[in-house]
């Protein structure tokens, strides 16, 4: 049955599996990496060592410009489109003109990452110092010990640190797929620009800004976006599009001061417990948003995208498996099936402390960040003041900073909410737009089993503002694998993955 749904999913785009053997490019793709694989990941290792924490602008401009460094090393013609703002980070453009090329593609990753807190990584697993794992920490992976430069690499390995696989992942694989190329003798079918994004982890605040300075260096017919993982099995995956995201930051306050928990106990309302109450009026134990309209503005899918929904093979018994899960969170509905829904989840929850600083206080604040993710249809202020609306429904007083003595005396519930980023709405690409057919027939041609096709992402990129100011589609092809870790301690990328992304991105470079 799952063969019968794989088939399905190609025939939305009229492509059907080949018979499968490495194409004669696709083997000189392979032998070059083989001659190369150790000075590749002894430079992977090199960009991974240096902190890239999005709101860290020494270390990110240190990471542009080894990008910069890579690229020259490559013949790729690369340099930094900046803003005179000292908040905005760098994008590291590069471009290679193709004589005769008719088609021109952008080729997208992002290098920065997100925040660490080196104390919850395992013992070995440090963020910044890159190391070879034998496999996920969580089933019992070790750090290789005595590894050093120039020994072989095991391809079932993990390589340890933040950004292993989200994003500097792509940076590796797009950069060593034109050198692949390059080396081969072969010649990429389009004009190709890289662009390697500083702040996709911070909102890409300064993108709408970076594209309308250099427009006419940025046009092209198709963006590619090398971000996100495979699909849970490993097998290759074409995305069409991505949700969307905006974080709603609430505190909800106390007393003036924290207070003794058995003089005050009985008495002073606690602000954890009023928070806690809040959030569970949200949702309802299935999982069901319960904020009034959450869900009515939502676009369907096409007849296309729920036919390649329904081909997108389950994973869900091994999943559950594999987190130590009982249920998912709504019954009847697959992980992917969740990514064309709007979505409302507590990204963190906080009131004074636990564990051994834990004490005996009714504290003064308690704090949550709410993630919602978007789907084409909705709009993310519209979505924000949904929310609101509950809040207030609730008999709480809302406030965009911190309450007057007045106002304390005044309402019995206050909270504040900020918004500290406007968020992205979400994007789609049309399943049936011939180009996205000979981007799905490149990255079939380096596999022997119906490519996954998926109308959406589940995490959030910067799709929509690219399409916005410039008036282009954007596909996503990942490469890693999913139990990566990203965004969380222990991060890490398989490296026959990196191997593999290496091959699929050439194949693109390449495509008729």
């Amino acid at each position: 049955m799952n063969l019968a749904r794989f088939a399905l999913s190609v025939m939305v785009l009229s492509l059907t599996a080949p018979a499968f053997g490495a194409s004669p490019l696709q083997e000189k793709v392979r032998t070059w990496r083989v001659a190369h694989e150790r000075e590749l990941i002894d430079e992977y290792r090199e960009l991974l060592a240096i902190p890239n924490i999005t709101v860290d602008r020494a270390n990110i401009r240190r990471n542009a410009d080894f990008i910069v460094a890579m690229m020259k090393r490559r013949g790729i013609a690369g340099r930094l489109l900046t803003l005179p703002s000292p908040n905005s980070n760098p994008v590291v453009f590069g471009e290679v003109k193709v004589p005769g090329a008719t088609r021109t593609l952008v080729l997208y990753a992002h290098y920065d990452g997100q925040p660490v807190n080196p104390a919850q990584w395992a013992p070995g697993w440090e963020p910044f110092a890159p190391k070879f794992a034998t496999g996920p920490v969580e089933q019992g992976g070790k750090i290789v010990e005595g590894w050093k430069s120039g020994d072989p690499i095991d391809p079932q390995w993990r390589l340890t640190g933040r950004g292993a696989a989200d994003d500097k992942a792509g940076v590796f694989a797009l950069l060593n797929a034109y050198s692949a190329l390059v080396a081969s003798g072969a010649k990429p079918s389009a004009n190709l620009k890289f662009f390697f994004e500083g702040e996709e982890e911070f909102g890409s605040t300064s993108l709408r800004d970076i594209i309308a300075a250099h427009r006419e260096a940025l046009r092209s017919d198709l963006w590619i976006v090398l971000d996100g993982p495979c699909h849970p099995s490993g097998k290759k995956v074409v995305m069409f599009g991505a949700r969307g995201d905006v974080n709603m930051h609430l505190t909800v306050f106390g007393p003036k001061r924290p207070l003794h928990s058995g003089n005050y106990g009985n008495w002073a309302p606690n602000p954890s417990q009023l928070l806690v109450n809040l959030l569970a009026s949200m949702k309802d134990d299935d999982g069901r948003v319960l904020v009034a309209g959450f869900d009515d503005d939502v676009t369907p899918l096409t007849a296309a995208e729920r036919r390649a929904m329904m081909a997108i093979p389950s994973i869900e018994g091994d999943l559950k498996r594999e987190l130590g899960l009982a249920r998912s969170e709504t019954l009847g509905r697959t992980l992917f099936e969740g990514f064309a829904l709007p979505s409302l989840s507590i990204n963190g929850i906080q009131g004074a402390n636990v564990g051994a600083q834990a004490a005996n206080v009714i504290p003064t604040v308690a704090r949550a960040v709410l993630d919602l993710r978007l789907v084409p249809g909705n709009d993310a202020p519209r979505q924000v003041a949904k929310v609101v609306a509950h809040i207030k429904a609730r008999g709480w007083h809302v406030l965009d900073r911190d309450p007057t003595d007045g106002e304390r005396a005044q309402h019995a519930k206050l909270i504040r909410v900020e918004i500290k980023s406007a968020g992205t709405n979400a994007q789609r690409t049309p399943m049936d737009l011939p180009i996205a057919q000979s981007v799905v027939a490149a990255v079939q041609s380096t596999v022997d089993y119906p490519v996954i096709l998926m109308p959406s992402l589940g995490g959030t990129l910067p799709s929509i503002v690219i399409e916005e100011m410039l008036g282009v589609k954007l596909l996503t092809v990942p490469v890693v694998n999913a139990d990566n870790n990203q965004h969380a301690e222990n991060e890490n990328v398989q490296v026959q993955f990196l191997w593999n992304g290496i091959e699929t991105y050439a194949a693109l470079m390449t495509m008729p």
